[in-house]
């Protein structure tokens, strides 16, 4: 297992997931930007916001396949099979504490349940499972999850 096969893995299933989650935005089937909620973090530009967004979802997609690398180097097993379990673990976590308590709270552009009527933030709450983006956006991110950690853990083990 190399950390190269990881790296590699980690740009393709990026791409892939980005893909994904903009193709299921454009079909109607989610609200979800995630490009749009990662740049809005940074600025309140809303242009400038996507393209800082697509910059930084590049940046975690290799961050996390480095974290996928030292998990299927710690357990010594790699493979798109593993890479996907890992990618639903992935996305179960995302779509639930993740997006759901930890970023409201952290986001300096998103609303709260609290947010007082008064305020206009870019963001409303994602909700329980990210279902305020619309009812098919927790299958869509689990699927794009599955599918970039079956990419991350191919790529790792074709660069053994």
């Amino acid at each position: 297992m190399t950390i190269w096969g990881a790296l590699a893995g980690g740009v393709v299933g990026t791409l892939v997931l980005t893909s994904t989650l903009r193709g299921a935005s454009e079909l109607g089937l989610t609200r979800m930007d995630l490009p749009f909620l990662l740049g809005t973090a940074v600025t309140e530009n809303r242009v400038r916001a996507k393209a800082v967004g697509y910059g930084i979802h590049v940046v975690f997609g290799v961050l996390f396949a480095l974290a996928y690398w030292a998990v299927f180097s710690a357990i010594d097993e790699s493979g798109w099979l593993v890479g996907a379990a890992l990618g639903l673990v992935h996305g179960v976590f995302a779509t639930t504490a993740l997006v759901n308590v930890l970023l409201p709270l952290v986001h300096p552009r998103m609303a709260t349940p609290l947010t007082a009527a008064d305020d206009s933030p870019l963001l409303e709450p994602p909700g329980f499972l990210m279902l305020n983006y619309g009812h098919a956006t927790p299958v869509v991110t689990l699927a794009g999850h599955a599918a970039y950690g079956a990419i991350v853990g191919g790529f790792v083990s074709l660069a053994s």
